[in-house]
This record gives structure tokens, sequence and C-alpha cells, in this order.
């Protein structure tokens, strides 16, 4: 419930945005150099009412909208190898496309919108994701709590049979784990998925691209491919060695099977409970030229300082409007997000 009423308000501050015109008379007071658009799934909209990771994607005609205002705003749309010569520059108003995780949606339903508006884009891939293996553990969650009927947590159940229930099931479960360690967030989605007689592995290949997708898809022009790590961890609730590895050699791998090289590097999950300085420290070590965040707001010439722990701003399935895409290209929101603060890289 927590989370439903955090969106509404996140809703409704958006539409308060659009509703005072906040953004285009605060917008040039606050509104970055340029800004790095996360998405993950592009997909046509599913009809089942239980959708606990719904803000994780969005549909075809909702990427083209956002280009299309992007491009009418007057922003240019750019690789992400430009963004650190455009912020030591400082001049140009740029968005960047950013997309996490190797989904076969982003070839299928994003890539048509992509070609058409002639838009370079970055995707991120996750190692394991490509072998066919790995653990989509959020998807996992939302599949087990779709599944069951009752949810073991904590020396309690947690009801899961209606929709009401399903998604405080979901939402309980969600915050409780994610605020421990991960091994047992792992360990405890992977029981609730195997109890629910679920195909983790066909869950994995279902949904993320492969490598000889991948290989063919490398010859896109106008993408650069990036690395997301081996498996997908929150690196800072892991050992320094651990990190670095999954931070280093999932660049290294990628380069190895596809023949490209990966400058770019996104921080799984991306908040400061999952990448603080040590992860910004060992990106820069293992080479990239940049490395996003999932920590909100636009970029300035600051940032030309900070590459290795650069913001985006997520264009969420929860608001797919108009007037909310021209709250976020403001920069209006980020400006109380981030207490007024331009960096936020501690």
């Amino acid at each position: 419930m927590a989370s439903r009423v955090k969106h509404r308000l996140i809703g409704a501050g958006l539409g308060l945005i659009a509703g005072t015109a906040a953004d285009r008379w605060l917008g040039p007071l606050v509104r970055g150099q340029g800004a790095i658009l996360m998405f993950h799934h592009v997909r046509p909209a599913r009809r089942e009412l239980f959708q606990p990771n719904r803000l994780l994607e969005i549909t075809p005609e909702h990427l083209d909208l956002t280009l299309t205002l992007v491009k009418r705003l007057g922003y240019a749309i750019v690789p992400l190898d430009e963004v650190p010569a455009r912020l030591a520059r400082g001049d140009g108003r740029f968005v960047a496309l950013t997309f996490d995780d190797g989904y076969r949606d982003n070839v299928e339903h994003a890539l048509p919108v992509l070609r058409r508006h002639g838009a370079p884009w970055t995707l991120f891939v996750t190692t394991d994701y490509a072998d066919g293996e790995g653990r989509l553990w959020w998807l996992e969650l939302e599949e087990a709590v779709r599944a069951l009927s009752e949810i073991p947590l904590g020396g309690r159940t947690l009801p899961s049979r209606t929709l009401p229930e399903k998604e405080s099931a979901f939402a309980t479960a969600n915050a409780e784990l994610r605020a421990g360690p991960e091994a047992r967030l792992r360990d405890t989605v992977a029981r609730w998925f195997d109890l629910a007689r679920l195909d983790r592995q066909a869950l994995v290949r279902g949904l993320c691209l492969g490598w000889d997708e991948l290989r063919a898809l490398s010859a896109e022009k106008g993408l650069a491919l990036g690395a997301h790590t081996l498996s997908h961890p929150m690196l800072a609730k892991h050992e320094e060695a651990s990190a670095r590895r999954e931070i280093a050699e999932s660049g290294r791998v990628i380069a190895a099977r596809l023949g490209r090289p990966v400058r770019h590097f996104a921080y799984p999950v991306g908040d400061p409970s999952s990448a603080g300085a040590r992860e910004f420290r060992l990106a820069q070590e293992a080479g990239y030229a940049t490395a996003v965040t999932t920590r909100p707001g636009h970029v300035f010439p600051a940032h030309a300082g900070h590459l290795l722990a650069l913001p985006r701003v997520s264009v969420n399935g929860l608001h797919q409007t108009e007037a909310a895409l021209r709250a976020l290209l403001s920069g209006v929101p980020f400006l109380l997000w981030n207490r007024g603060r331009r960096l936020n890289v501690g």
C-alpha cells in the first residue's frame, strides 16, 4: 500500500507541475544541460491487473511520444559516447537513451521506433542473462505472488488471494527483503518461485536476448553496448573483490563475445544503497568512460568531474503522459528530490 501511495504522490506532483506550468517558468532555472533517460521493457500494454513491476515498462507508443517531444523541445539525441565532451564544453541541450538488462522486447518493439527517429541508444547487458541463466528476482517475485495464495515471510504468512492482497504481499516482501542481505533476498524469492512450480530458466530465456541475438544486434547503426555486471547484484552489499569482478569482468566478457569495445557501465538497481563511492571508484579503475546510476536528476556541466556517477531520468511506466514527460524534462521534480543540489554523487 505504501508503494501505491508513493506512486500516486509522484503522479500528483507531476500533474501539479504541468497544471501550474512550472515546467515552463521554473524549468529554465533548474534544468540541466542534458538528461540521460532510462528505460527497461518496451512492449505493448498488458491486460493483467497484477503488474507490480509496471513502472519498469512503457509502450512503443510512449517511446515514440518521448522521442517526438524531446525533439520538439529542442534537445539533440546523442550517443552516450558524446556526453563527456558535451559536459566539458557546457554547450548544447541533449538527451541520451539507455536501456537496462538486455530485454528482447527492446529489439522487437523499441528498435523500430528508434530507427524511425534515427536515435542512437545504449543497451546495458547482464552477461548471465545473455547466457540464459541468472536471476530476474524482481520478476520471479511478481510471478510467485501471482501464482501463490499465501507467502511465508519472517515467521508470518502474507495472504495473496485477491488483487489487493497480492499487491500488498509484493510490496511488503519487496521492501523487507531489499532492506537486508541480498543472499537472503535471492534465496527467499527462489523458494517461493520453486514453491509455485515455475521455471526460472524459462523466465530468463523468454525475456532476455541471448549471445547470438546480441551478436546480430551489435551491427545496428547507432547502438552502443554497455556492461551491467555478470549477475545483476546490488554491488554495495558485496565484498570489494566480488564487486570489482562484477564490474570489470562483465565488460571484458561482452567485448570478447561480441567483438566490440565496451565503454559504458550501468550499476544494477543503482540507488545509493546499491552503488556509492566505492563502486564509482571500481568503475573508474575498470576503465569505463561513463557509468550511470538510477539516482534521479539531470546532468550538469559539473558532472564532467563525476562521469562514473551520472544520474538518470526514469521514463516511468506508471506515468505515460506528455505532461509527465514535460515535467521530467524540465528538471523541476528533481529540485525537491535532490534538495536543490545539482550534484548527488556521494
